[in-house]
């Protein structure tokens, strides 16, 4: 007879899930600051990958601390959210919408990172994962912060030169 699958578990099988989402946010960023037009979006696009690499480290950290090895496990949904941003890099090269494009698939990938951290903290909280839970909440409000960074770039700038004829 199998197991009972616990929180315990869950609470893993999400940190691995996350884990292997910002690894592979890690590897698509450069290609998107690549295809940004703005100077504004490249450089918002390299900034979140250096903070990336930092939110990495702290997962890296709660692996630790909760005595299991750093391991990814496939995310079905960030591939297709990144499979989604290559898509409008090709179908909208050179285009005056690509940086709403861009800023979009941006957007997808943090919604999916606010709803998976904030899914941790509170397991973690429920498991006494104390230590976890800083960590945890530092990368939230990183992903909140360029959540909202995403929408001015998008309200100031990208969506209204997006609207222009080419």
């Amino acid at each position: 007879m199998a197991t009972e699958k616990t929180l315990n578990d869950l609470f893993l099988d999400t940190l691995k899930d996350i884990y292997y989402a910002e690894k592979q946010i890690l590897k698509a960023l450069p290609k998107m600051a690549r295809a940004a037009q703005s100077e504004e979006g490249k450089a918002g696009f390299l900034q979140h990958r250096d903070e990336t690499q930092a939110q990495i480290e702290r997962l890296e950290q709660v692996f630790e601390m909760i005595g299991k090895p750093a391991r990814g496990k496939t995310c079905e949904a960030i591939q297709g959210i990144i499979a989604e941003a290559d898509e409008i890099i090709e179908e909208f090269k050179g285009s005056v919408a690509l940086d709403a494009g861009l800023i979009s698939s941006a957007q997808a990938v943090e919604h999916y990172e606010i709803a998976r951290y904030g899914t941790l903290i509170a397991w973690a909280k429920q498991l006494g994962h104390k230590d976890a839970i800083p960590l945890l909440q530092a990368t939230l409000a990183e992903e909140v912060a360029t959540d909202k960074k995403l929408t001015q770039i998008a309200e100031s700038s990208a969506n209204a030169k997006g609207k222009r004829a080419a």
